[in-house]
């Protein structure tokens, strides 16, 4: 399969600039996932990729070779959309061979590699089904086999799983997770909002915000060191809470009334923002911060309790014991994990932490 470059790509419709200067190395192999909010550029750099967007400027290359101004059809890659887009009077056979029908392949060699294809995505008892009698995993399952059978050097997927109920999503991401490690060395690019996807697919995280890579490293990276605020606050379900506070020392901070004492070092002097997830907040008598429970979601194994605090006006989101028995309004003692504080600057640049 191949690799993928990005030098200093950009892209403007008319004046407007939608992608500022993006650059990025995609090693042969990889699942990288390209996430962000709502417009903010990862769909274009797809379609870029894949030439459905012309370049306004930089360049792409594939493979060591310049793509950018090559058309869609000699890139050689895939592309699977949030739209199946199957034809309705084809069987799931004839769907998954259109594209080598079209290449007058030979008629045998299209139904031996048909039925590896669907071998692969365990689609071999549906192949002489019509779309119409499939679900909408099984449909998604055709239109990745119709890209696979055409053994492209690299596979774009953009929100593939968007149109799926909670439970098919799930098993498709699973169905995915298992077709890169059986496809092995192929590279493949996805795109979605959903930080869960992200998370459980990729081999490293493109977080994209307004046309910019915010930050690019293995889910755990972004996980446990976030670059900023944004990437802090995108990675991780609930999002991250974040407090303000105030560095009194290297290794101190307070909040509120409180003074928190760090494993680790900071450079940061005066108002900062503290950042701590949800499952790094323990309910605990000997907790110093001090906050009221407005509202439990019970979710069976845990409970997320949304609180507020007297030094702030964030709500603050705290993930327990399933098990746990509180009463809304009750007044609760917290207890933060020191090593999972996350200090920023009013920049909002994570500085760099040392032991």
């Amino acid at each position: 399969m191949a690799q993928v470059t990005l030098k200093n790509i950009k892209k403007s419709f008319g004046p407007t600039e939608v992608i500022k200067g993006v650059d990025l190395d995609i090693q042969q192999g990889e699942f990288v996932v390209f996430v962000g909010p709502s417009g903010c550029g990862k769909s274009t750099m797809l379609r870029m990729i894949s030439g459905l967007e012309d370049v306004s400027a930089g360049q792409i290359g594939i493979d060591g070779r310049d793509v950018t101004h090559v058309s869609p059809s000699k890139r050689d890659l895939a592309m699977v959309f949030q739209s199946y887009a199957l034809f309705p009077h084809l069987t799931v056979a004839e769907n998954i061979g259109f594209g080598l029908k079209l290449h007058k392949t030979p008629k045998a060699e299209i139904n031996r590699r048909v039925e590896e294809v669907a071998k692969t995505l365990q689609l071999e008892a549906l192949l002489d089904r019509t779309p119409r009698q499939l679900s909408g995993g099984q449909r998604q399952r055709v239109a990745i086999g119709r890209s696979i059978i055409r053994n492209p050097k690299v596979f774009l997927f953009d929100e593939p799983l968007s149109n799926l109920d909670a439970a098919l999503r799930g098993k498709m991401r699973l169905e995915i997770a298992r077709l890169h490690k059986e496809l092995k060395d192929v590279t493949m690019i996805y795109v979605t909002h959903d930080q869960v996807e992200a998370m459980t697919l990729a081999d490293r995280i493109v977080v994209f915000n307004q046309g910019r890579i915010e930050q690019v490293g293995t889910p755990m990276e972004l996980y446990h060191t976030p670059a900023n605020p944004f990437v802090a606050g995108f990675i991780g379900a609930p999002a991250m809470n974040f407090l303000p506070a105030e560095m009194l020392s290297e290794q101190q901070v307070r909040l509120g009334e409180t003074v928190l004492d760090l494993p680790q070092s900071s450079a940061l002097s005066g108002a900062v923002t503290l950042g701590i997830r949800p499952e790094h907040i323990e309910v605990s008598d000997g907790g110093e911060i001090m906050a009221t429970l407005d509202l439990m979601e019970k979710l069976g194994s845990e409970t997320l309790l949304h609180l507020t605090t007297p030094f702030s006006d964030s709500p603050l989101t705290a993930r327990v014991d399933g098990a746990v028995e509180l009463t809304e309004g009750q007044t609760l003692r917290l207890k933060f994990n020191p090593n999972a504080v996350h200090i920023f600057a009013a920049s909002e640049v994570r500085p760099a932490m040392t032991a």
